[in-house]
C-alpha cells in the first residue's frame, strides 16, 4: 500500500511514531510523510520515507488560513493518490479528513489531544465540535489515546462507539527505553518536569510548588527541560523563566536531543498538565523506572497508578502539587525505587509499542481489499 502519514511537524513522526514507520516499511509499504519539514526530515528520508512538505499555520485560528490548508490537502492528496492516510494532531485530523472524504480516500486520525479551543466553553468549542462531527463521520476508525477523550467524543456523538478505538498513546519501545538504576540521593532529591514552557502544562503551579517545598527542604532541586514556545498562545515569557532561575526556585535545562540521561539522573518526573492525550514524558520516565507525580486529569491518570507508580494531585493547584512532592520526599530510597519498578511493569503490560503497531496493522488490513480494488 501507499500510505501517507500527516502531522504538524516531521519531528513528531520521528519522536513518537518511529516504531509504526519501521513496521510499515518492513512490511513493504510505501510511506510518505506529509508535514512541515524540520531537523527530523533527513532522518526519516534515511529510513526510506518519502517527504512531502506541508505548508501550514500550526497554531493560528485564522479561518482563511484553515480553508487554504484544506485546499492544500485536496491538491496534495490528488497528487499523491495514497491507498490510506494516517493522521495525527488537530488540524491535520480535521482538514485532512475533510479533504480525504471528498476524494474517497480512507482516512484514519489519531486524537493525540483536544486543544484549548475544544475545551474553552466558548464559540471556538462549538465550531470545533461541528468540525469534528463533519470530519470524523463515517471514517473507518478513529484512534484515541485515553478513555476520557474516547468517551467524550462518543457521548457528544462525534464518533460512534464502533469507530472509536483506544490506544496506549504512541506506545513505548521498551528496549530503547530500558529501566536504569535508581540514582543516589546524596545531593538532594531532583524533581524533573519535561514539557514545552506553556501555562497549560502547569508550569506556574510547578514553580509555586517548588517555592513551598524548598522553604522546608532547601536542598531539593526542581528542574525544567523543554523548549520556550513563544508562538503559542499560552507560552511563558522567557524573561519570566529567567526570573525564576535567578530566584533559585528552578533550574532551566533548555532542550536536549536525548532525554534519557536527564530522566535517569532525576528521582521523580512531574507533569502538572491541565489535560493530555497520552503524556509521552511520563511514559518514557516510567519505562526508565522513575517515580511519577501528575495531575488527576485525562491522559495523566491513564499513566500514573496513584500510590503505586506515583502520586496524582489536583490540577491548577500549586498547593496540591507541593503536598504530593512532600509526600514523595518522605519516602525512603527503597520505596521510591519500588514506585519506579511498578511504573516499568505497567509500561510492559499496557504501553508496549507493539500494541499500537498491531492496532494500525488491523485497520490497514481491513482497508486492503478496497485499496486493491480496480478504480
Amino acid at each position: 500500500m501507499k500510505i501517507v502519514l500527516t502531522v504538524n511537524a516531521a519531528w513528531n513522526i520521528w519522536n513518537f511514531r518511529l516504531p509504526l514507520v519501521n513496521a510499515l516499511l518492513a512490511e513493504g509499504h510505501e510511506v510518505i510523510v506529509l508535514a512541515p519539514e524540520d531537523d527530523a526530515t533527513p532522518k526519516l528520508q534515511a529510513l526510506g520515507c518519502q517527504i512531502v512538505h506541508l505548508d501550514m499555520d500550526v497554531k493560528g485560528l485564522n479561518p482563511l488560513q484553515d480553508m487554504l490548508l484544506w485546499m492544500r490537502f485536496m491538491g496534495l492528496f490528488r497528487q499523491l493518490r495514497p491507498d490510506a492516510i494516517l493522521s495525527f494532531t488537530i488540524k491535520n485530523n480535521l482538514y485532512g479528513a475533510l479533504a480525504a472524504k471528498a476524494l474517497r480516500i480512507p482516512f484514519v486520525p489519531n486524537v493525540t489531544g483536544l486543544g484549548t479551543a475544544f475545551l474553552s466553553g466558548r464559540m471556538l468549542e462549538r465550531v470545533a465540535t461541528v468540525l469534528y462531527r463533519l470530519a470524523f463521520r463515517r471514517l473507518p476508525a478513529v484512534f484515541f489515546q485515553n478513555e476520557d477523550d474516547r468517551t467524550l467524543f462518543v457521548s457528544r456523538e462525534l464518533v460512534t462507539d464502533r469507530q472509536a478505538r483506544l490506544l496506549p498513546g504512541s506506545g513505548i519501545d521498551l528496549g530503547r527505553f530500558a529501566a536504569v538504576p535508581y540514582p543516589e540521593n546524596s545531593e538532594g532529591t531532583i524533581f524533573l518536569l519535561i514539557a514545552r514552557l506553556l501555562r497549560d502544562k502547569g508550569i506556574a503551579e510547578y514553580v509555586e510548588a517548588a517555592r513551598q517545598v524548598k522553604a522546608s527542604h532547601p536542598q531539593t532541586r526542581f528542574q525544567i527541560l523543554g523548549a520556550l514556545a513563544s508562538q503559542n498562545r499560552s507560552a511563558i515569557d522567557p524573561d519570566t523563566v529567567r526570573g525564576w532561575v535567578e530566584e533559585g526556585v528552578i533550574e532551566y535545562l533548555g532542550t536536549v536531543d536525548d532525554v534519557q540521561p536527564v530522566i535517569a539522573a532525576a528521582h521523580c518526573v512531574v507533569l502538572p498538565s491541565y489535560r493530555e492525550g497520552a503524556p509521552r514524558t511520563l511514559i518514557e520516565a516510567a519505562a526508565l523506572g522513575r517515580s511519577l507525580i501528575a495531575t488527576d486529569v485525562p491522559g495523566c491518570r491513564a499513566v500514573v497508578d496513584h500510590d503505586t507508580s506515583g502520586f496524582l494531585c489536583k490540577a491548577h493547584s500549586g498547593d496540591s502539587l507541593a503536598e504530593a512532592c512532600t509526600k514523595f520526599l518522605n519516602l525512603d530510597d527503597g520505596a521510591r525505587a519500588e514506585m519506579g519498578r511498578a511504573g516499568r511493569r505497567k509500561m510492559e503490560r499496557e504501553f508496549n509499542h507493539e500494541i499500537v503497531v498491531s492496532a494500525y496493522r488491523r485497520v490497514l488490513q481491513s482497508l486492503l481489499p478496497a485499496a486493491q480494488a480496480p478504480s
